[in-house]
């Protein structure tokens, strides 16, 4: 029974480990996408340090991505950039393959 309980155990250590790594990657893809929309605005590196944090915690306001979109699209919209939904779920893509390679590369060190 020993060795069925360390496989449990095994098992159960790689889907917190998985799930870990999967809340970092969306987390800094979030700060990404925050610090991509800030340069769009035109804030300065303090805003968009705190611009980054707030689109962070947009993304527990409902389960999926649609909650960040709203927020970012809302906010380029409000400051006077030209933007639309497409290019934010683009720009939502090429931020996650970006924080992957970033978490990633930062476990390996």
């Amino acid at each position: 029974m020993t060795q069925f309980n360390d496989r449990e155990r095994a098992f159960e250590s790689k889907f917190a480990h998985d799930e870990e790594m999967k809340f970092r990657m969306i987390a800094r893809r979030n700060r990404l996408l925050g610090e991509w929309a800030a340069r769009k605005m035109g804030l300065s590196a303090e805003e968009t340090v705190t611009y980054a944090k707030d689109v962070i915690r947009a993304d527990f306001e409902e389960a999926g991505d649609e909650d960040v979109i709203r927020k970012v699209l809302g906010d380029l919209t409000a400051a006077g950039v030209d933007s639309d939904e497409s290019r934010i779920r683009d720009a939502l893509g090429h931020k996650l393959v970006e924080a992957k390679r970033q978490v990633i590369q930062q476990s390996n060190l």
